[in-house]
């Protein structure tokens, strides 16, 4: 294993890896960029070609090609190992054990089904049918194949039939999220009858699917998408983006659209910058991604500026975020397909046409209302402000106030009073965070976070936990071990929680069942380790208990008369300064 780690590290040039995910610029014998894995305005993150390593003084993350790889994409070291060796032209024997993992049983079911729906749309009837409307929808042979267009057949359980042939459990398959149960509990395929889109990650690996619907079925959805999964994430996937990235780096730019067809006819007619939301609105996730090619954003969305849609939404948040957005105007009617289909020039005129998001919005708000009357020069205004609100440039914003109130005929000042006590919207409302921006762990965090993942893995270990132990824990992990107690270790995977505390849960119950290191450890180990995890969690939690009782005394002495609450905190600093001591408490 070792010989085939150094030779697929002597045959990868770390630049040139490193460079197919960020923008790398060269500052002596190094490179450097903004970094990917904090936020940062100036760059911090280098590497160095000499070593092949690379390493960010910011967040303080380093390391060699498989390092980089881990990070970025999210996954194991037999994951990377697979990527990189794909990239080097190594072979891999297949009876490595560090690659038999559970994520790359998702990933072969991904592959395996894609050739499955490929072989029904050559080889069926019905399949023929499709591949003669995808033609007359514009459509090339040549898209249809390189994208990998297939069909599911209209069975109850034709696919999942033939992957537990070819190996593979009915657990994996639910896994992978091509099943689907029913009120009874009774499994069936969740793709039948419909045009299948494999969605790739960035190395072109199939990871899930979109289906949409074929002839005359009008009490079923158009389209519907696979589930989240261990390999597969909506809100961070972008369908075609491993074949736009090269050229989104190269254009310095990018064009968002919303459907399938939408992408491929796009890269069909040259336009090969452009990618898809996959079944879900633009998150900040997406965004994220984005970023690390390209901050100048093209948005061909359907979009209406007086509306609250999540489609708004993202499009606003990409530009607090300080994308530089234009928006792309088709015919009314038409979308990037249709128009393409029709005519190339009508996409090639609306393209170099798109407005700034601020043109777009001014135009697009004088145009639904009579600026001449009070109650429309409001409306107008309160579509306006928040845009405006946005901008970050001074001069800029002054700009764009002079603009409105000529356009409103009114005072300069007035706008401004208007726009001083807008206080701004409502953060955009995400699956997770609403900020680009990943939120940094603390020490205490993460070892909680480690807990609860040793107990879903080897539940034996929740009884290790007793009362005294349980009170450091914050109030949403305290939730989750109240309830894995609750609630027998075979039903844990049904748990549901409320709101925020259930992306929470649902996050690191696929950390427990997806962690190499977790798995492969035996009872002992994992003991071991979380015995360890607590003493950590619990010495640092009694140290950061003991210095904010600290800082209270200290406030408190600067006031009068605070004699007895000091002495209450000086006798719960005692009691707590003892637990550090003995640590006795597990």
């Amino acid at each position: 294993m070792d010989s085939v780690i150094e030779e697929i590290k002597q045959r990868i040039d770390i630049v040139e890896l490193i460079s197919s995910y960020l923008k790398l610029e060269k500052t002596g014998a190094n490179y450097r960029a903004v970094c990917p894995f904090h936020s940062e305005k100036k760059p911090s993150f280098f590497v160095n070609p000499a070593r092949q390593i690379w390493r960010c003084f910011g967040c303080g993350k380093g390391g060699d090609a498989f390092g980089f790889v881990m990070e970025i994409e999210g996954i194991e070291f037999g994951d990377a190992l697979k990527i990189l060796a794909q990239k080097a032209g190594v072979e891999l024997k297949k009876q490595d054990p560090r690659l038999s993992t559970q994520r790359k049983r998702l990933y072969d079911i991904c592959e395996l089904t894609t050739k499955f729906f490929e072989k029904h749309l050559y080889e069926t009837k019905t399949g023929k049918e499709i591949i003669q409307y995808l033609l007359g929808r514009g459509l090339s042979k040549d898209s249809i194949k390189e994208w990998r267009i297939g069909y599911s057949p209209d069975s109850w359980q034709g696919l999942s039939d033939f992957l537990q042939k070819s190996g593979f459990t009915i657990q994996e398959i639910e896994k992978a999220g091509l099943l689907v149960r029913n009120e009874v509990g009774k499994l069936y395929d969740r793709f039948r009858g419909r045009i299948m889109f494999p969605i790739f990650d960035l190395n072109s690996q199939p990871v899930g699917f979109g289906g949409r619907v074929f002839g005359e079925q009008e009490s079923v959805a158009k389209y519907i998408n696979i589930v989240n999964t261990p390999i597969y994430d909506k809100s961070r996937i972008l369908y075609g983006l491993d074949k736009a990235k090269v050229e989104i780096r190269k254009n310095d730019s990018f064009v968002l659209v919303e459907g399938y067809t939408d992408a491929i006819m796009a890269h069909q007619a040259g336009a090969k910058n452009v990618v898809a939301v996959s079944g879900t609105a633009l998150t900040p996730f997406h965004l994220n991604i984005l970023k690390r090619y390209s901050s100048n954003l093209f948005s061909c969305f359907d979009m209406d500026v007086a509306g609250d849609s999540a489609t708004k939404r993202g499009i606003d948040l990409a530009q607090k975020e300080g994308f530089n957005i234009k928006i792309i105007t088709l015919p009314e009617g038409k979308d990037p397909a249709e128009a393409i289909a029709k005519d190339i020039n009508i996409w090639n005129n609306s393209l170099e046409n798109a407005k700034s998001i601020l043109d777009f919005y001014f135009e697009s708000a004088f145009k639904k209302y009579d600026k001449t009357k009070p109650e429309a020069k409001k409306a107008i205004s309160q579509i306006l402000l928040p845009v405006i609100k946005r901008i970050p440039n001074k001069i800029e914003t002054a700009h764009w106030v002079d603009l409105l109130s000529k356009e409103l005929n009114v005072p300069k000042r007035a706008v401004e009073e208007e726009l001083d006590k807008y206080k701004g919207e409502k953060a955009v409302e995400t699956e997770e965070e609403h900020s680009c921006e990943p939120k940094i762990q603390t020490r205490q965090e993460k070892l909680q976070e480690r807990i609860v993942c040793l107990i879903l893995q080897w539940p034996v270990l929740i009884k290790e936990l007793n009362k005294e132990t349980k009170e450091f824990f914050s109030e949403e992990f305290l939730k989750i071990l109240e309830k894995l107690e609750e609630i027998k270790p075979k039903e844990w995977e049904k748990i549901a929680f409320e709101d925020s505390l259930n992306n929470i849960f649902n996050d690191i119950f696929l950390q427990a069942k997806t962690d190499e290191d977790l798995i492969n450890q035996t009872e002992k180990e994992a003991r071991e380790e979380f015995l360890s995890s607590i003493n950590d969690f619990l010495n640092l939690s009694i140290k950061t208990k003991l210095f904010g009782i600290s800082e209270q005394v200290k406030k408190l002495e600067l006031e009068n008369d605070t004699e007895k609450e000091i002495a209450k905190l000086m006798e719960e600093y005692k009691k707590i300064a003892k637990k550090l001591i003995d640590n006795q408490i597990i």
